[in-house]
């Protein structure tokens, strides 16, 4: 496991305050989402399809810290959209550091370089680079050329300087075991501090929608990867050993949205950072009165194949507290990748989808000050 000592031991302490208080639901980590426009149009992407008016809009630095100081969260995943594409993100960055929260901040590193001066190394700051694998499966992912090389290009110069660096993979259907299996080993004689890996949501907006895997393909996927990895011990994986037993099909989870809870220029995103189903004006309002049970695989059409970190991690995490010494037997022997897989959730009494997008956009857009219209990059409807 790639988390430091000094943050295991933070939230750590967190997470067993929270039990031992009896508190049922608790954020473990917020995702801050500044702003929603990116310098990049991944096909996989369904978070950049809005208008330009709401493109345009940013959250305040005193905004996003005070979603930090109301949501309490040890951890902040800085997010977007393209973080570095807010003028004030270093700001948001430093306010954070010095609340003693551990920060990781999301890019595609394409002003990474150009902006790099602007911070700070910190043993509470790390830069999570999205890579979703070699020079041929990156660019092919974000949809652009030549974006695999300037990120390995900067990741090099952040650590010269001493900075942190995690790297972000999301991996679809089609994504051969044996190639990300050599991707994981190039990264680590890069001198990555660690690898965040999940499998990609099913964006209802996406322009892609034939490549994101079902729960068995994903299941199935992640054992061929980490078998290459003597169970993933080979690697610097930054999640923790139940969710990468999780993701290989040993452990039978139900999502929790509210360990990850997000913020965003709209409020606070009802049920999750991936499903925008509603919006709370408070992050108390989120926790109190979001219906939960709606939502989670064999609750809602929409979550049926998630898998993903933000949904289950920290399923994983309350796990652990519970069943330390089977967390434990996983980190020592790695993640199994044979045998029987866990019971499936049965997806019998999901309610069906609801597409409730348009409205969000159109309420949203209500409520921004009337302005002279500006040419659309994105069509705003389903």
């Amino acid at each position: 496991m790639s988390v430091p000592v000094h943050q295991q031991l933070r939230v750590g302490a967190y997470v067993v305050k929270q039990h031992l208080m009896g508190v049922k639901r608790y954020p473990l980590v917020l995702m801050l989402e500044p702003l929603f426009r990116c310098n990049l149009a991944c096909a996989g992407c369904g978070k950049i399809d809005y208008p330009d008016e709401i493109l345009n809009q940013r959250l305040s630095v005193e905004d996003s810290l005070a979603a930090v100081d109301e949501c309490g969260a040890p951890v902040v995943s800085i997010a977007g959209g393209e973080p570095l594409l807010h003028r004030e993100i270093e700001r948001i960055a430093a306010g954070i550091v010095a609340r003693k929260k551990f920060v990781y901040l999301c890019t595609n590193a394409l002003l990474m370089d150009k902006k790099l001066d602007r911070f700070t190394p910190s043993p509470f700051f790390t830069w999570s680079v999205h890579l979703d694998g070699d020079q041929g499966m990156h660019d092919r992912s974000v949809c652009e050329d030549g974006v695999y090389d300037k990120a390995v290009a900067v990741i090099r110069k952040a650590k010269d300087r001493g900075f942190r660096v995690n790297i972000n993979c999301t991996f679809f259907d089609g994504t051969d075991a044996e190639r990300a299996a050599r991707f994981f080993d190039d990264m680590m004689v890069m001198g990555i501090d660690g690898i965040t890996v999940s499998p990609g949501y099913a964006y209802e907006r996406a322009p892609d929608q034939e490549h994101f895997l079902n729960r068995r393909k994903t299941k199935q996927l992640f054992r061929d990867i980490l078998r290459r990895g003597r169970g993933g011990k080979a690697w610097k994986l930054s999640e923790s050993t139940l969710f990468l037993d999780f993701l290989a099909g040993n452990q039978t989870y139900h999502c929790t949205p509210w360990g990850n809870p997000t913020r965003n220029v709209f409020g606070w995103q009802r049920p999750c950072y991936l499903l925008g189903e509603g919006y709370a004006k408070t992050f108390r309002e989120l926790m109190e009165d979001t219906k939960w049970d709606d939502y989670g695989t064999g609750n809602y059409e929409k979550c049926a194949d998630c898998m993903v970190h933000s949904g289950y991690e920290a399923s994983a995490v309350a796990d652990a507290v519970k069943h330390p010494l089977k967390a434990l037997a996983v980190s020592l022997r790695g993640v199994r990748t044979d045998g029987p897989m866990a019971p499936e959730i049965p997806l019998h009494g999901q309610r069906p989808a609801e597409y409730v997008f348009k409205g969000h956009v159109e309420k949203a857009m209500a409520q921004l000050p009337k302005t002279k219209a500006r040419p659309q990059v994105r069509a705003a409807a389903e």
